[in-house]
């Protein structure tokens, strides 16, 4: 299986604008696959199975706004995707309550590519 044949992914859209270090990078993207995971799981299990049997496909993307993120996780809801907003508790690099990243999946590849194909990634 190459890494064009997962059928199920999940994706992690990081700001971009907030100029985070790669490690803060690294904990606010695991916080969003875990958080989403677990919402993933209780929406669709079967779904969520799927992923986890194939590998947990992983993407990170990243967009320069919070407006851009926001706007994204309004995409994805409208599909039903599994969406979950991180908040930094604020004790490190950005202030208490600062939107960092979206949690978007797992779920179908091609469903969560309508929201996020076209964005770089990080």
């Amino acid at each position: 299986m190459n890494f064009m044949d997962f059928e199920y992914k999940q994706v992690i859209v990081v700001r971009s604008d907030l100029k985070m270090s790669k490690g803060k990078i690294a904990a606010q993207a695991a916080h969003a696959a875990v958080s989403a995971s677990e919402k993933a799981r209780l929406m669709n299990k079967e779904d969520w199975l799927k992923w986890i049997q194939e590998g947990q496909k992983k993407v990170v993307v990243k967009v320069k706004s919070l407006e851009e993120l926001l706007k994204i996780k309004e995409e994805s809801e409208k599909l039903g995707l599994p969406t979950v907003l991180i908040e930094d508790k604020g004790l490190t690099e950005v202030p208490s309550g600062t939107i960092t990243c979206l949690g978007i999946g797992p779920a179908l590849s091609k469903k969560i590519d309508k929201v996020t194909g076209n964005l770089p990634l990080l």
